[in-house]
């Protein structure tokens, strides 16, 4: 049996985020949760920030909570985020006010903007970028044309688990996973593309180098080891994006004929490649190329995941109604299927609010049954995402020119049983659940890669295999789900 090494992986999502000890024993990885946070948008004026002072914070209770529980012999660090957001820097390494949060609305109408100054054809080609109203291009052009002082005063731009790495090291760097992320990184050459940047008047200077996943991007620094008690690991660049964590921990091997959906607020549905797709078909179905472990490019398409029913929870928590997710689910069940459909991607249901009252209006609209207890709501949206990764799929197989047989889900989002049932039933193909801690789980393995325990991303992924259990979703009930599907498609054209 090998040495034990011991990392601390900190993820980050849209809700909540997390520490993370794993441990490594030549074979098989295990994991203990160290600390558990929220993780609250603040809204001030109108303009939705996040909370970046608070949650460097929580990384510190982290870190803090790991040495005091007799885990000061861990030997590396690894954060892992959200995608688009960024900071920006002064000259003197000051961080310029508090980073927008990616629902902020400031962004509306820049999509539109961006392709009457450059032409959509152009933008996709030069980034294979999906059309996002949120992606960092759009919130630069915003902040350029509101005339944001901050952008003009910046030196350096950093996204979000850049910051972290630079409070934790003093060190500012770019990570490749989440620079692909931004519409701005030309997906070929794996740079940024300063062409692009021109033709927007984006300050060229405040980009920096980029690194790969595996990179040290330095050690803590000795005033946070002198505050925390720690010792001077290194802090290794994983993919920092957190989809690219959750694809590197995808438990398949080479061949494997599959697609994968990374299932939680967002549901990012792809597959792995190691060139970029840019091309019509591409472009139609809005498939994006992100950057992956291993310069791997992660083509996919970005669909509302289980948002609406968070979202819908939020609001009956508001009026009073303390619902579990158990609870709704177990509604959900009673309630007759297929009486409402939705299309998860309408930009109503993007935002926050009132979200029972958005998905009664479009149905309304759109001139079907309205849906009005909790159970008639969450079952709507369950069916409605299903069908979406239904036709997200058939899409990617047009595009691929060919079939693909499984799909492998991993992420928080499993723990909703209903929808990995409803996913098989309405793509009729098999579901592969597992593990839940994707995103952590791939933050670490490549920790485990950079100290030169672990090879390669195969054999991480192998390893994964042998540590983490997995369940198997068999389609059901195929033709109510067929006859539901081509009514969703007339849906889809009404949003």
């Amino acid at each position: 049996m090998a040495e034990k090494t011991k990392v601390l992986a900190f993820d980050f999502g849209a809700s909540s985020g997390r520490g993370m000890l794993f441990e490594f024993d030549g074979e098989k990885i295990s994991m203990e949760e160290i600390h558990r946070f929220s993780n609250d948008p603040v809204i001030v004026n109108g303009s939705m920030y996040w909370d970046f002072l608070r949650l460097f914070f929580e990384i510190k209770q982290g870190i803090l909570k790991c040495v005091n529980g007799g885990h000061d012999d861990i030997k590396a660090i690894g954060i892992d985020t959200w995608g688009v957001d960024y900071g920006l820097f002064d000259k003197n390494g000051k961080m310029l006010g508090n980073p927008y949060h990616y629902r902020d609305k400031r962004t509306e109408g820049m999509i539109q903007k961006a392709c009457g100054i450059a032409g959509k054809n152009y933008i996709y080609e030069k980034t294979g970028i999906q059309f996002v109203p949120f992606n960092s291009l759009y919130q630069m052009m915003a902040s350029i044309e509101e005339k944001d002082p901050t952008i003009e005063a910046a030196e350096k731009v950093l996204f979000a688990p850049d910051i972290f790495n630079y409070f934790l090291t003093g060190v500012m760097k770019n990570e490749y996973t989440m620079a692909s992320t931004t519409q701005l990184l030309d997906p070929g050459t794996k740079e940024w593309s300063y062409e692009l940047m021109e033709k927007f008047g984006i300050p060229k200077k405040i980009f920096g180098e980029i690194v790969m996943p595996g990179t040290v991007i330095g050690n803590l620094s000795d005033e946070i080891c002198e505050e925390l008690g720690c010792p001077k690991v290194p802090v290794i660049a994983v993919g920092a994006h957190d989809t690219a964590s959750a694809v590197a921990s995808v438990p398949v091997t080479e061949g494997d004929d599959y697609v994968y959906i990374s299932s939680g607020t967002w549901a990012l549905l792809g597959v792995e490649n190691d060139k970029p797709i840019i091309n019509e078909t591409s472009m139609k179905f809005n498939f994006t190329n992100e950057g992956g472990v291993e310069g791997k490019i992660r083509f996919l398409r970005n669909i509302m995941g289980l948002w609406i029913i968070q979202e819908s929870r939020r609001q009956w928590q508001r009026e009073g109604k303390n619902y579990s997710f158990d609870d709704l689910e177990k509604q959900a069940w009673t309630a007759k299927p297929f009486e409402s459909l939705i299309d998860p991607d309408y930009s109503d249901f993007g935002t926050p609010g009132n979200m029972p009252k958005k998905i009664r209006e479009f149905c309304k609209r759109t001139g079907q049954t309205v849906p009005e207890t909790a159970g008639d709501v969450i079952r709507c949206a369950a069916q409605s995402l299903a069908l979406k990764i239904a036709m997200s799929v058939d899409g990617m197989e047009e595009t691929l020119g060919r079939k693909i047989n499984t799909i492998h889900m991993v992420g928080g989002g499993i723990k909703d049983k209903m929808v990995c049932q409803f996913a098989a039933n309405a793509s009729g193909r098999t579901v592969v659940a597992g593990p839940v801690e994707a995103t952590s789980t791939g933050n670490a393995i490549v920790q485990f890669m950079a100290l030169g325990k672990i090879e390669n991303l195969n054999s991480a992924r192998k390893i994964i295999k042998d540590s983490f259990p997995v369940s198997i979703y068999e389609p059901q009930d195929r033709k109510d789900w067929e006859d539901a599907y081509e009514k969703f498609k007339t849906i889809a054209k009404m949003a």
